[in-house]
């Protein structure tokens, strides 16, 4: 052990980690964010109010959405920005997780523990999980499930077809995109809980809007989302 240790501690004098918002080095007790960065991010703090922002986004179109919950306000060039195109582009997953563990812990303080019944990930066509490695959602979702202390499934809401990119298409066309492309396949899993689907950034709604759609028809009582960041 102390052998791995110094190879450790050497590794990091030659190669050393650095915060991926501002390229400052990290010390040993920091985990891919620096404590500056970390407390300047913009969160979000109103978990408690079921009417925020992020909730009107969806309007009255999801029966039974209870809470709409986002981490970090997003803004462009900003330092949301740089941690979500790190986390999607640079094969980093363990940020994910830490995002996921941070967030979390804030819901727990806010007694989020007792809500939910189970925490699903937005998925993934397989062939876009294979060509990038992991899903950024399900990192996140583990984060969440491990502060939270709540289960969570990647095998029960499945995307059945491969979409197009969302980026450039408006909030009609991002729906039609979307519209019957998730299913749920274990019905009886989500059947009469309180399932909490987890994305990384939502801007107008669609992706999420399809699946607690696919989950509500299944069989969830209730249904809410949180996201790593909302966007403008």
């Amino acid at each position: 052990m102390l052998i791995k240790a110094i190879w450790n501690d050497f590794l990091e004098l030659i190669f050393p980690t650095c915060c991926v918002v501002c390229s400052q080095v990290l010390v040993s007790n920091e985990t891919w964010i620096c404590t500056p960065c970390r407390f300047e991010l913009p969160t979000f703090t109103d978990f408690q109010n079921k009417d925020t922002d992020l909730r009107k986004v969806f309007g009255t179109r999801v029966p039974n959405m209870e809470y709409a919950l986002a981490y970090l306000k997003f803004s462009k060039r900003g330092k949301v920005q740089a941690i979500l195109h790190h986390l999607k582009y640079n094969h980093s997953p363990e940020l994910g997780e830490v995002l996921g563990r941070w967030f979390g812990q804030l819901l727990f303080e806010a007694n989020f523990n007792t809500v939910f019944d189970l925490i699903i990930p937005v998925p993934l066509h397989p062939s876009k999980l294979k060509k990038r490695g992991y899903n950024q959602s399900e990192v996140f979702a583990k984060g969440l499930s491990q502060t939270l202390q709540l289960p969570y499934q990647n095998d029960v809401l499945i995307r059945t077809k491969a979409t197009e990119t969302q980026t450039k298409k408006n909030r009609l066309e991002r729906l039609q995109n979307v519209a019957n492309v998730f299913e749920v396949v274990q019905p009886q899993i989500v059947q009469n809980k309180h399932v909490l689907v987890v994305d990384d950034v939502v801007t107008t709604g669609a992706t999420l809007e399809a699946c607690l759609l696919a989950l509500i028809e299944a069989g969830c009582a209730k249904v809410s989302i949180a996201t790593i960041a909302k966007a403008g």
